[in-house]
């Protein structure tokens, strides 16, 4: 990089202050063109005391004592234009907790200017209950837009999972044309490819099993989500990923959030925005009280797989919760633990109990959501769990 562009990157780092000092290193000053003028100027209305040129931190006066809306709604279009999107994300999340500026975020005009973000989104479900009746539609549109960003990385390899998994595992010797296994039927038969007729004369047809999908064989996925303060990506995720499994009819999907209280979303899981909403982000946690909720939909434990999405800090019996989980283990339910995500991905969890759960043999991930797909289908198929934490963590 050039020796001064470089210096002025620090300079826009250090803020306004740092220019004399600057200066002082000689060639006459530091002068900045006009983009990255702009640029410190928006830094210096997040990072800067109101005094000299910042929003400065308004949270307790109220609504009314925070900077005007045209101008926080010029801030964010100036930010959008002159910064990438990750470093966006960034800055937005740095105005609402060090200006003050979360009275604000249910403005219509201030949401259509905010940039999509995981960490924001959760914010306003945590705020869901103060959001004004004016603002209501705008906040649905821009939690929308986050759940189909989501979507559109999720859902295909999900659903490609679930159907590797369960409609694929077993042939039947019943013929059916809509149960025809093309793929087997054709690599069986390729030894018997007429060259007369240029084509494969097959010999044997390959029918999938379509009984493991009836009701009292097809799968049944237990989300228990909990919904403590320190949840909200994982909420986020984990709704479109229950809403993506409850639209599939070869699986059967139970879906509960819990903190200290529990509440079965399963009827909400037609719309991942209205199960969002279902939340309510903050309380405490009791997740012995919510596995044994949950225990009565266990039918069939060998077709149970269990996912108990949590940072395991537990404010019930945790004696109680090891032993139910024990329990359910070696009645043969496949359990997993999904740790807890925070800030953008990094695992957030209780490290004491999460190593009493793994000695269970109850696999705990803290991974990111893009690896559930692979962690479906290997549980599905009854493949060791184990292993493939061993091979996850090598990869990290």
């Amino acid at each position: 990089m050039d020796h001064e562009l470089h210096k002025k990157r620090w300079r826009l780092i250090l803020g306004k202050d740092s220019q004399n000092r600057f200066a002082q290193m000689g060639g006459g000053g530091l002068s900045l063109d006009a983009e990255m003028d702009l640029m410190d100027q928006a830094l210096a209305s997040i990072y800067n005391p109101a005094g000299q040129g910042g929003f400065g931190n308004r949270s307790g006066g109220g609504a009314g004592n925070g900077p005007s809306n045209p101008q926080i709604t010029k801030w964010l279009g100036d930010v959008r234009s002159l910064f990438d999107q990750e470093l966006v994300k960034i800055i937005q999340g740095d105005a609402m907790t060090r200006c003050g500026l979360k009275q604000l975020i249910f403005e219509p005009e201030l949401l259509e200017n905010l940039e999509p973000d995981v960490n924001l989104a959760s914010t306003i479900l945590m705020l869901k209950d103060q959001i004004p009746k004016r603002s209501k539609e705008s906040v649905r549109t821009f939690i929308q837009k986050i759940v189909e960003e989501i979507n559109k990385l999720l859902e295909q390899d999900i659903r490609r999972a679930i159907t590797a998994a369960v409609n694929k595992r077993k042939h039947s010797p019943i013929p059916s044309a809509s149960a025809l296994d093309y793929k087997m039927t054709i690599s069986r038969n390729l030894k018997h490819y007429s060259r007369e007729l240029n084509t494969i004369v097959p010999e044997h047809f390959y029918f999938f099993d379509r009984t493991s999908t009836t009701a009292a064989n097809k799968w049944n996925i237990i989300l228990d989500i909990d919904q403590s303060g320190s949840m909200g990506e994982s909420v986020i995720y984990s709704s479109i990923i229950s809403c993506i499994l409850a639209s599939m009819t070869s699986v059967s999907t139970r879906i509960v959030a819990f903190d200290t209280n529990i509440v079965d979303l399963t009827e909400k899981s037609d719309d991942p925005v209205d199960l969002l909403f279902g939340f309510q982000l903050g309380g405490g946690t009791n997740i012995d009280k919510s596995v044994a909720y949950c225990e009565q939909f266990i039918t069939n434990p060998a077709k149970t797989l269990f996912f108990l999405i949590t940072d395991l800090e537990e404010g019930g019996n945790r004696a109680a919760l090891l032993r139910r989980l024990e329990e359910l283990k070696a009645a043969g339910v496949t359990l997993v633990c999904l740790l807890a995500l925070a800030d953008g991905g990094r695992p957030y969890y209780d490290t004491q109990m999460a190593q009493k759960v793994a000695a269970l043999n109850i696999p705990c991930f803290a991974c990111s959501p893009q690896k559930l797909p692979q962690l479906l289908e290997r549980a599905l198929k009854g493949q060791d769990l184990q292993q493939f934490q061993k091979e996850f963590e090598k990869k990290k």
